[in-house]
Order: structure tokens, then sequence, then C-alpha cells
């Protein structure tokens, strides 16, 4: 691989940006590119460095790698370079296969707070592959040694700053949920969550609208949070509460797989009795 796409992609990595590589991976004919070329495109759909054929091959790449960005699936695309009503826009009398994969930054767990179910949630979320960001000023390496980073001196919760696609858990205790909360609203957090009774919920959620956060913005906030696993001990809580954050990511549904299998089967036995029947004919 090229320096210059080494050097890019390293950069890219450093900065948490999503992008995706797109890589000529089957020539046949007259092709610009050559087998093993390159390109790493940026998620506005542009090249940035490297290069998979001019004119529309590369505007066909560009297009896919936006998808691949959007669904976080790589795909195979062909395109045809040999087409006189200009199919890819160049007739050169070739074809290619472009594999095109999308390369998405680790999204982050911010727990906010201390105690069993931090430690238990930061676990747990190294294990799922995310990022895990404990602030708390009494946090240490020792109690959560598998954090990415630990902030211990962030009293005011300026250092709270979740990307659009980090979940947010504030298990503070009490202990200054509502204004770390108010941090969580002002982000574009995919998931906020607040550990705490339903009576506490309660109260912050009403200091919540007080401050001027609409029942929109409020719709946000996941409190009580978590699967309704029945849990009864700190760890299980964090499990109820990665459970979600799991579904949620994946887009699940929260069922039982044997419940979930079982309406899939319904669900096809309902299209295939209403498929109309086709009458084969005599020879």
């Amino acid at each position: 691989m090229a320096q210059e796409i080494l050097e890019v992609l390293n950069q890219l990595r450093t900065k948490g940006e999503a992008h995706a590589v797109a890589t000529v991976v089957e020539t046949r004919g007259s092709v610009s590119a050559k087998t093993g070329s390159k390109a790493v495109i940026d998620a506005s759909g542009r090249v940035i460095a490297g290069w998979v054929g001019g004119g529309c091959a590369e505007s066909t790449a560009c297009d896919v790698a936006l998808n691949c960005l959007s669904n976080g699936d790589s795909q195979i695309i062909d395109i045809d370079l040999d087409d006189e009503m200009l199919g890819a826009g160049m007739p050169c009398g070739g074809h290619m296969r472009v594999y095109v994969e999308p390369v998405l930054p680790k999204p982050r767990l911010w727990i906010m707070g201390h105690g069993r179910v931090a430690e238990t949630l930061c676990i747990l979320g190294d294990l799922m592959g995310l990022d895990v960001v404990v602030n708390d000023p009494i946090v240490d390496w020792e109690r959560y040694p598998n954090a990415h980073q630990l902030i211990t001196d962030d009293l005011d919760y300026d250092q709270l700053t979740p990307a659009e696609n980090d979940f947010v858990v504030i298990a503070t205790q009490h202990k200054g949920d509502h204004e770390s909360m108010k941090r969580a609203l002002a982000s574009k957090a995919t998931y906020i969550a607040l550990i705490a009774s339903r009576k506490r919920s309660r109260l912050v959620m009403d200091y919540l609208r007080q401050e001027g956060f609409s029942d929109d913005e409020l719709e946000r906030v996941i409190a009580p949070s978590g699967l309704d696993l029945g849990p009864r001990l700190p760890e299980e809580i964090a499990l109820c509460v990665v459970s979600e954050i799991v579904m949620i990511r994946r887009r699940g549904t929260g069922l039982p797989m044997k419940q979930k299998l079982a309406l899939e089967d319904a669900e096809a036995a309902t299209r295939a009795a209403s498929e109309p029947v086709k009458l084969s004919r005599r020879p």
C-alpha cells in the first residue's frame, strides 16, 4: 500500500473520522486502474488519497462508499467500462470489480460516576467493542483497567463531549446526575441513560424541564434504563444497560430469540399462503 495512503489512514484513525477504502480486486480488458489500486474516501464521499480509476468509476465507488458508511456493511461492485450507451460513463472496453470497506470509529461509552455498576459497565462496554470513558473524581486505573480514558478533573462536566454515535450512562448515585444530564442533552449522543430509582429519575426530569428542556428533548433520556432482565445485583443492572446499548447499536428487537424466530416463521408462512397458486401447463 502506498505510503501516502497509509499516512492518510493513520491520520483519519487518530482523528476518529469515518471513511471508506475502495480496492480494485479484479480487472478485465482495458481499464485505467490495476488490481490492488486503492482509494480512501472520506465521510462526504470524496476521494482524499489514492485512485481506482477516473470518471464515473470513481463516482460509482464514492456513491457506494457513502451507502457503506451509512449501513456499516462492505460491498463489492461491478463497474462496466464497455458500454457504448455510456454505462459507467467510460466505454473503455473493460470491466472492474471494486471492494468497498467502511472504516467506522469505535463508538464511545461515557460512564459518569463510580461504584460497582460503573466498574461492570466499563468491563462489559470494552468487551462489546466500545471505547470506554469514565468520568468521576475518584476513579483510578486499578478499578477501571478496561477504560480507554479516565477523567478525574471535570467538576463542571465540560469534558463530557459525546459524538453522535456515542452512548452516555449516568451512574453518579445522585451526585451531579442532573447537571451532567444537561451536558449530555446538549450533545447528539445516540443513547443517554440514567441509572437511578424511579423517584430520583422523576426528580431529575422535573429539574431538566424547569431548566427549559422540551418534552422532545427529554424523550431522549432513558430513565430508568436497561432491559428488564429482573436485575438485583449491581453487575446485573450493568448487564441490563449494556444489553440495551447492544440492542440499539445493532438494531435488535429485544425479544427472546425463540420468540423472534417464531414470529419470522409465522410471517413467512403468511406470505406463502397469500401468494397466487401457479398452475402448470401440460406439454
